[in-house]
C-alpha cells in the first residue's frame, strides 16, 4: 500500500522524475533569477522568447540583508549565493548521490510520505510562481505554436522512438510494452526546474507540462491500445483535479504573492533556487526506493534503450525546434519537457493495468535515467550564453 500511495501521489501530480515540479522545479526559473542573474523576460518577438538579465534580483537580496556591504550579514550572504550557485551547478552530482542511496538503502527515505511527496512537489511550484507574472503566461499563450510542437513531439515522435528502441534491443513483450508506456506518457514536473537551470522559458516550460498531462487523459490510453492492443484506463478526473491543486494552485498563488506582497517575494527568492533543489532530489530519492528492486534487476539490455528514449529524445526535442524555426530559448524548453517524462505515473498505470509483471520495470529504470539526463541537460546549457533576440 506504501508503494501504491506514493506512486498515486507521482501519478496525480504528474511528477516525472520523481514528476514538473516541481517544475520541479527540478531546476526552474528561480534558480536562473537568483543565481545565474538571468530570468524569463515573458517577451516575445518573431515567434521567439527572450532571456533578460536581472542581476538586480541579487542586488535587491544583498541591499535587504545590509545597506553596508563590508557587514557581517552582507558577507553570509554573499556566502550563501556562491554555495547555493555550487549546488545548482553540481545538481546531476546529487541527483546520482540521492540515487544511490536509494538503491542500495530504500528504507532511508521511509520517512518521506506521500503527505511530504505531494507537499515537496507543490512547493516546487510556489517557489517557481514566485517569479512568474500573469504577463509571462499571456505572452506564452499569444503564440500557441511552440505548445503544439511540444505535444506533437510527447506523444508522436517519443513512443514511435521507445518502440523501435524496444525492437532493436529485442525486449520481449512485457518489456517492450513498458517501454512503449514510458513514451506514451506526459512530461513530468521536474522539466519546469531544469528548464529553469538551462535558461529557458519557465513560463512556457509549465504550460506545456500542463498541456501534456491533461493530453494524457486521452493520448496514454489511444497510444497504448493502438501500439499494444492494451487499454491503460485512466482516472481522468482524478488527474486534472491534481494538475489544478499541485501545479496550478501553487503557481497562481506564487504569482500573487509576487504581484501583492513584493518585499516578502525579495526576501524569500534568493532560497528558493536550493528549496527546489532539495525538494528535487528527496522526491526522486523517494520514487527509486519505491522500486528499487526492479531497478538494480535490470540488465544493461534494459538501461541502454531506456536511457537512449530519454537522450535522444532530448536531442531531437532541441533541433527539430530549432531547424523549423523556434529560437534557442524555446528550443531549450522543448528539448527538456521532451526528455522528461512523468515515469512514477508510468510505473503506476504499468502496475495497475498491465498484466504482466515486467511491464513496470522500463517505468521504473526511466526514474533514473530520465532525471539525470534531464540534469545534465539543463546544468550544460547554463554555461551556453543564448544570443539577445533568441
Amino acid at each position: 500500500m506504501r508503494i501504491a500511495c506514493l506512486l498515486i501521489a507521482t501519478s496525480t501530480t504528474a511528477y516525472g522524475f520523481a514528476p514538473a515540479p516541481i517544475r520541479a522545479p527540478v531546476l526552474h526559473s528561480v534558480g536562473n533569477a537568483v543565481i545565474s542573474g538571468y530570468r524569463p523576460s515573458g517577451k516575445l518577438g518573431g515567434g521567439r522568447s527572450t532571456i533578460a538579465p536581472s542581476s538586480a534580483i541579487l542586488r535587491m537580496s544583498s541591499d535587504a540583508a545590509s545597506a553596508d556591504d563590508g557587514s557581517l550579514s552582507a558577507k553570509v550572504f554573499d556566502a550563501y549565493t556562491k554555495a547555493a550557485n555550487a549546488a545548482t551547478t553540481l545538481f546531476p552530482l546529487w541527483t546520482v548521490l540521492f540515487t544511490a542511496i536509494a538503491l542500495k538503502r530504500p528504507s532511508t527515505f521511509d520517512f518521506f510520505t506521500t503527505e511530504y511527496f505531494t507537499a515537496a512537489l507543490a512547493a516546487l511550484m510556489l517557489s517557481m510562481g514566485i517569479t512568474l507574472t500573469p504577463a509571462d503566461f499571456v505572452a506564452v499563450a499569444s503564440e500557441p505554436s511552440s505548445i503544439l510542437m511540444q505535444f506533437s513531439l510527447c506523444y508522436g515522435m517519443m513512443p514511435m522512438l521507445a518502440f523501435a528502441l524496444g525492437r532493436a534491443f529485442g525486449l520481449d513483450a512485457g518489456l517492450l510494452a513498458g517501454m512503449v508506456l514510458v513514451g506514451s506518457i506526459n512530461g513530468g514536473q521536474a522539466s519546469n526546474l531544469c528548464t529553469y537551470i538551462a535558461k529557458g522559458n519557465v513560463a512556457l516550460s509549465v504550460l506545456m507540462t500542463t498541456a501534456t498531462t491533461v493530453g494524457a487523459i486521452l493520448m496514454t490510453p489511444f497510444l497504448c491500445k493502438t501500439m499494444l492492443g492494451a487499454v491503460v484506463p485512466v482516472d481522468a478526473k482524478g488527474i486534472a483535479v491534481s494538475t489544478c491543486q499541485v501545479v496550478l494552485a501553487p503557481i497562481a498563488v506564487g504569482m500573487t504573492l509576487n504581484k501583492f506582497f513584493p518585499k516578502v517575494v525579495k526576501a524569500i527568492l534568493p532560497f528558493a533556487p536550493v528549496v527546489g533543489v532539495v525538494s528535487t532530489c528527496l522526491l526522486v530519492a523517494s520514487a527509486v526506493a519505491q522500486v528499487a528492486d526492479p531497478i538494480l534487476n535490470a540488465g544493461m539490455g534494459l538501461q541502454i534503450p531506456v536511457l537512449l528514449l530519454h537522450l535522444v529524445g532530448g536531442i531531437v526535442g532541441y533541433w527539430l525546434p530549432k531547424l523549423t524555426g523556434f529560437g534557442e530559448v524555446k528550443s531549450r524548453t522543448m528539448a527538456i519537457e521532451t526528455s522528461m517524462k512523468s515515469s512514477a505515473f508510468g510505473f503506476l498505470l504499468a502496475k495497475l493495468h498491465f498484466g504482466d509483471y515486467v511491464a513496470r520495470v522500463p517505468s521504473a529504470v526511466s526514474v533514473v535515467w530520465m532525471a539525470l539526463t534531464g540534469s545534465l541537460l539543463a546544468v550544460v546549457w547554463r554555461y551556453i550564453p543564448v544570443k539577445e533576440g533568441e
